[in-house]
C-alpha cells in the first residue's frame, strides 16, 4: 500500500467534529442501533458489527458510559424508528468518485437530499456500482506521532501480530491498515499497548486518487461534500479526492 495517509483530512473533521460532537454522537448513535438489532446482539464479542462500531466510537471520544447507554438503549428499544442502510455512488466535478453510506427511516427524504447535493455541486448520482469497484473496504487506523512514542517498527509488530495488512509511515502520522474481518483484533491489540488512535474505522479506499486544479471544480466539490456531512441521514462519504 502506498503511503497516502488522509490524516490532514482527519484532523480538518475532528476540529469540526469537536465543534458539533452532539450531532456526531448521534449518528454513531444510530449506527450502534442498527449494529444491535441486525449484527446479532448487544454483546460485542458475538456481534463483530458491534465490536466494529465501538472502536470507531471510542476513536471518536465516545465514552464508555455514552457507548454503552446506546447499546442498552437499543437493545431496550421495542417498536423504535427502524433504520435501513443505503448507499449512493456518484461524480464530483472532473468525475470525482463519491460514495455516500446513510441511515434512513425515510428513503425518499434521503435520496431526494443527497441528489440535491450532487446537483448543488455540479456533480450527478450514478448507478449502484458505477464507483465502488474503484474502492477497496479496509479496516483503517490512524495514530498521531504526537500521540505516541513507539517507533512504525514497534508499533506494526503489535498491529501485524494481530492481522494488520501494511503501516504507512507519514510526517505525521502512521496508517494501518487491515482486511475488514481483521479490523477489531488490531484495534484491541493497540489498545492494550496504550497506543492512542486519531482515527478508526472499516473505511472504503480508493485504489487511485484524482485531484482538482481548477478553483470552481474545487469550490463545487466542497459543497457537495459539506452539504451531505450536514446531513443527519448521512454517516459516511467516501471520496478519491486528493486535496494535496
Amino acid at each position: 500500500m502506498s503511503g497516502h495517509s488522509k490524516f490532514a483530512n482527519i484532523k480538518h473533521k475532528k476540529e469540526k467534529n469537536d465543534a458539533a460532537k452532539g450531532k456526531i454522537f448521534t449518528k454513531l448513535g444510530r449506527e450502534i442501533a442498527v449494529a444491535v438489532k441486525e449484527g446479532g446482539g448487544p454483546d460485542p464479542n458475538n456481534n463483530s458489527k458491534l465490536k466494529d462500531i465501538i472502536a470507531k466510537a471510542k476513536a471518536n471520544n465516545m465514552s464508555n458510559d455514552t457507548i454503552e447507554r446506546s447499546i442498552k438503549k437499543a437493545a431496550g428499544e421495542g417498536q423504535g424508528v427502524n433504520y435501513e442502510h443505503v448507499r449512493y455512488e456518484g461524480y464530483g466535478p472532473s468525475g470525482i468518485a463519491i460514495i455516500v453510506d446513510a441511515l434512513t427511516d425515510n428513503k425518499n427524504r434521503t435520496a431526494a437530499n443527497v441528489r440535491s447535493a450532487f446537483t448543488k455541486g455540479k456533480g450527478s448520482i450514478g448507478n449502484m456500482g458505477c464507483v465502488s469497484f474503484m474502492f477497496d473496504e479496509k479496516g483503517q487506523i490512524i495514530i498521531d506521532k504526537e500521540e505516541c512514542d513507539m517507533d512504525g517498527d514497534e508499533i506494526f509488530m503489535i498491529a501485524a501480530d494481530a492481522g494488520a495488512e501494511d503501516l504507512s509511515d507519514e510526517e505525521d502520522s502512521f496508517e494501518i491498515i487491515t482486511a475488514p474481518g481483521d479490523f477489531s483484533k488490531v484495534v484491541e491489540a493497540l489498545e492494550a499497548a496504550n497506543i492512542k488512535m486519531a482515527s478508526a474505522e472499516v473505511t472504503m479506499i480508493p485504489q487511485n486518487y484524482g485531484s482538482l486544479s481548477d478553483e470552481e471544480d474545487i469550490k463545487c466539490l466542497n459543497r457537495i461534500l459539506d452539504l451531505l456531512e450536514d446531513d443527519d441521514d448521512v454517516q459516511d462519504v467516501y471520496t478519491n479526492y486528493d486535496e494535496a
